[in-house]
């Protein structure tokens, strides 16, 4: 059983307004068709409208609600001559025959309330958790083991965004991209300074979070533990790609075109004698 609120300026009840309410067993209360009179009840399952004259007055009323950030269906009762005013830009949920029989109002009902509860479970969290890591979208704050990550905005976002991609390698210039945009047009170093910057504010237990794949760019890593300890996927700066054995670092590629020549000592096929 639903708690259902009717807004309607007739003197007439629930049960005239639309009759099949009469055979459900659903909890009706009726209120003036004013916005006011969200505030002046408690939580609903459903607000209906009495849409059955006036309809211009109806039209803007249901907008209006629509405004407030209702969290639950609104639907709009109205007669089949009505049917033709009424369109997207009403706002409501659904729209119901005041002359539907009540196993069709109770579907409506049903489906108006299912489809709003899925689509908040889909909404999700503003949090995004990864072992001690916690990251509030909401309130554009990171912290690690309840110690707040004092983040400049774009160290922020950079975070926020491996966070959400887990295991997936961005290059540099990608990450450009995603976080600062199209029309940024600094070079990819900037994106090895807020790394560092992140790795050093993160702390030295936490800073393996960010992975670097040598000559490629960084990812996110998700941690096997509470401790904040990366996998068994060698994450510490040190994932070579290329087929190096030196340790890591946060600088950029080489620049391009530059050639690495080895001494001639080094040289295959040595020189004249």
């Amino acid at each position: 059983m639903s708690t259902l609120l009717l807004l309607s300026n007739s003197m007439q009840p629930s049960a005239e307004v639309l009759p099949a309410l009469g055979l459900l067993l659903h909890n009706v209360r009726v209120a003036p068709a004013e916005v006011s009179a969200l505030l002046d009840t408690p939580p609903v399952d459903a607000v209906l409208i009495d849409g059955r004259r006036d309809l211009p007055q109806v039209r803007s009323l249901c907008r209006l609600i629509r405004t407030t950030g209702i969290d639950c269906p609104l639907l709009l009762v109205a007669t089949e001559g009505g049917l033709a005013a009424v369109t997207a830009d009403w706002g409501v949920d659904d729209v119901v025959l005041n002359t539907a029989g009540p196993a069709e109002v109770e579907a409506r009902l049903r489906l108006a309330i299912g489809r709003l509860a899925a689509a908040a479970a889909d909404d999700g969290p503003d949090e995004i958790r990864s072992g001690d890591l916690v990251i509030d979208e909401a309130t554009y704050t990171a912290k690690v083991r309840n110690r707040f990550l004092d983040l400049t905005f774009k160290e922020f976002e950079l975070l926020k965004f491996l966070a959400q991609h887990p295991g997936r390698v961005f290059t540099r210039a990608q990450l450009l991209q995603e976080v600062w945009g199209y029309d940024y047009f600094g070079g990819t170093r900037t994106v090895d300074v807020h790394v560092r910057r992140l790795r050093a504010k993160l702390g030295s237990e936490h800073e393996s979070l960010i992975g670097t794949v040598r000559n490629v760019g960084y990812r996110f890593v998700v941690p096997n533990s509470p401790s904040g300890r990366g996998n068994d996927i060698p994450t510490d700066l040190d994932l070579d790609l290329t087929g190096d054995s030196d340790g890591g670092d946060d600088d950029p590629d080489p620049a391009p075109g530059r050639t690495a020549v080895a001494p001639p000592e080094q040289r295959g096929g040595g020189g004249p004698s």
